[in-house]
């Protein structure tokens, strides 16, 4: 369930996700990193500044080596990667390395790039806690209408 704090931070990691510039090729994503103490540490979305950058990679990005990423929440609307062809990492790899310890997402990956996203059950195994957020699975969806859905 959902706690306010949950609902404040992805609805700002959905309106992250519409500033996304539109591809064919990849999804629509936003994402924001949550100290412990409830400060906003970073924000990212998909295709900021790079291409190929994913949302939880642009955000991590901005707190390389921080040592607020210990205990460190990320809000993101859909399911983080397990797997890239742009890069050598997945966004669930990253986030497991960083130092967060809780995933909040807005929806699943579908199989519409990937067959078998495996990005949930990878940061559960790496000992994270994982929420999935269905009711916001609407929302973050909408960034990304000009794809097959």
């Amino acid at each position: 369930m959902a706690s306010q704090e949950d609902e404040r931070w992805m609805t700002l990691a959905i309106d992250l996700a519409h500033e996304c510039p539109p591809s064919e090729h990849a999804y629509s994503v936003g994402a924001v990193i949550v100290a412990a103490d409830g400060a906003e540490l970073a924000r990212g979305y998909s295709r900021e500044g790079d291409p190929h950058v994913h949302a939880e990679e642009s955000a991590l990005g901005k707190l390389a080596g921080d040592a607020r990423l210990a205990g460190a929440t990320i809000y993101s609307t859909l399911e983080p990667c397990s797997q890239r062809k742009s890069r050598p990492r997945s966004c669930a790899a990253l986030i497991a390395d960083s130092g967060i310890r809780r995933v909040v997402l807005g929806w699943r990956e579908p199989s519409l790039f990937v067959a078998d996203c495996q990005g949930y059950e990878l940061l559960e195994r790496a000992g994270l806690t994982v929420l999935e957020l269905p009711e916001f699975a609407e929302r973050a969806m909408a960034p990304n209408r000009h794809l097959s859905l």
